[in-house]
C-alpha cells in the first residue's frame, strides 16, 4: 500500500492505476472507520489530512484523464477536511524515487 509523493505524470501505468486504487482504500478506511489497513503506516500518515489526500486524488484523476482513462469514482469533497498539505512521509521523496528506479517499470524518474 503506497501513495507516492511524486508527480502523477512521472508514474508508469501500473503505479498510477495502483495508487488510485490504494488511495480509495485509504480514503474508505479513514472516512468509514474501516478496520483493514487502519494501522498501516501509509494509512496513518493521511489521518487528519483528508484534504491533502483529496488533492492527491484530483491530481491522479487529471493524469488518468490525460492518458485517456475514464474516471467514475469521485471522492466526497465534504469529507476532505484537515490539513491540505502532506508533510509526513513513510519514505522521503528521494527514497521513493530510488524505490521506483529499481523497479524498471517505466516510471519517468
Amino acid at each position: 500500500m503506497r501513495i507516492w509523493d511524486i508527480a502523477p505524470g512521472r508514474l508508469c501505468r501500473n503505479h498510477l492505476l495502483g495508487e488510485h486504487r490504494e488511495l480509495h482504500a485509504i480514503w474508505s478506511v479513514l472516512t468509514r472507520n474501516k478496520k483493514g489497513y487502519s494501522r498501516h503506516p501509509e494509512t496513518l500518515r493521511w489521518k487528519g489530512r483528508l484534504k491533502a489526500l483529496y488533492s492527491r486524488h484530483t491530481k491522479l484523476v487529471n493524469e488518468l484523464k490525460r492518458r485517456g482513462y475514464l474516471h467514475h469514482s469521485p471522492l466526497d469533497s465534504r469529507l476532505a477536511k484537515g490539513k491540505g498539505r502532506q508533510t509526513r512521509f513513510v519514505n522521503s521523496v528521494g527514497e521513493q524515487i530510488k524505490i521506483l528506479s529499481r523497479k524498471n517499470c517505466g516510471c519517468k524518474i
